[in-house]
């Protein structure tokens, strides 16, 4: 092959890539999310629209239904990933532009931690109306049923398992696809939020989108249980204990993904989680995670803090990934010299 500009088009295209991640966290740290207008919440109204049209308490119809939104989203961006690829260096810079604009749309870390700390600071000020008012805004539990134990745990809990899905496998995703890797994995995630319940209406209509999402969060999520672990003392936590509780504990939880994540972050701040989960349509006895007490307010806020720092490891590690990745691909394609 030639040793020209052609050959450096895969090692620009990556580096294009991984500048626009970048500064899509930058911009979802200045910004978060919109409370209006949101493109993830416009997606979630279409998909709401199309189940009412598709719906079938089956699992095709539910497999089509979540093919033909993943589609819907995933097509126009791959054109669009396609048509800013291997160009000159103007289309680099719209391309950095491109992928910027779209990780700010799907990542979600600011908003999560700002969540997360409005819960904690309720919970601080024995403001236990306020506190449940909050909740759903991170998880589906019925709050009228927690008390502020039971609040703190929630928040603990999704906030662990959104930092995987709201920060490390959207990045991952994206340095690994491009455009059309990040408008798939909101879209698999999101559906997976709407319609992968264990109750009556989803549980076969739901199974394709739910199988998806925990494909999709395979590996992210145990990048983000190591970047939990790796972060603990940042947060007064031991890294050893988080290890020792991700690897006793983190297969006891349903998910594949999640569990692994929240044993991570139980061990890192030294609390138990898990228990007994009510939900709106079903009550859930889940294994206890960790050896410590049960959370309190003070621990919403730090696992907020743990959270931010495990999203920013994991951005490292996932860009060190893939420009190594790039460099190596590059360095193979060159012909040897003579």
């Amino acid at each position: 092959m030639p040793r020209g500009p052609r050959a450096r088009r895969p090692a620009g295209r990556t580096a294009a890539r991984l500048g626009g991640l970048v500064l899509g966290v930058g911009l979802d740290a200045l910004i978060a999310d919109p409370p209006r207008w949101h493109p993830v919440a416009g997606f979630g109204r279409a998909a709401a629209g199309l189940e009412r049209r598709l719906y079938r308490d089956g699992r095709a119809a539910g497999a089509a239904h979540t093919a033909v939104l993943i589609a819907a989203v995933t097509v126009p961006a791959a054109l669009a990933d396609r048509a800013l690829a291997d160009r000159t260096r103007p289309s680099r810079a719209r391309s950095v532009l491109a992928t910027a604009a779209l990780t700010w749309v799907v990542l979600g870390g600011t908003s999560l931690r700002r969540a997360g700390r409005g819960i904690g600071a309720a919970l601080a000020d024995d403001d236990l109306p306020a506190a449940r008012e909050r909740l759903p805004t991170l998880c589906g539990r019925d709050p009228a049923t927690l008390d502020a134990t039971g609040i703190a745990r929630g928040a603990v809990e999704s906030i662990a398992e959104n930092t995987c899905d709201a920060v490390v496998a959207p990045l991952w995703w994206g340095a690994v696809g491009g455009l059309p890797g990040l408008a798939a994995y909101r879209a698999v995630n999101t559906l997976d939020a709407m319609i992968g319940h264990h109750s009556p209406r989803y549980e076969r209509f739901g199974w394709a989108a739910a199988r998806l999402d925990d494909l999709a969060n395979l590996l992210p999520a145990r990048l983000c249980a190591l970047a939990a672990c790796a972060c603990a003392p940042l947060v007064g936590g031991s890294a050893v204990d988080a290890w020792w509780v991700l690897r006793r504990d983190g297969r006891s939880h349903p998910s594949p993904n999640a569990g692994l994540v929240e044993a991570a972050f139980a061990g890192a701040l030294g609390l138990r989680l898990g228990g007994e989960l009510r939900y709106p349509y079903r009550v859930e006895h889940r294994s206890e995670l960790g050896f410590g007490r049960r959370p309190e307010g003070a621990d919403v806020a730090a696992a907020a803090r743990l959270s931010a720092a495990a999203g920013t490891v994991s951005l490292a590690v996932t860009v060190l990934a893939a420009a190594s990745g790039a460099a190596l691909r590059a360095r193979w394609r060159q012909p040897p010299p003579g």
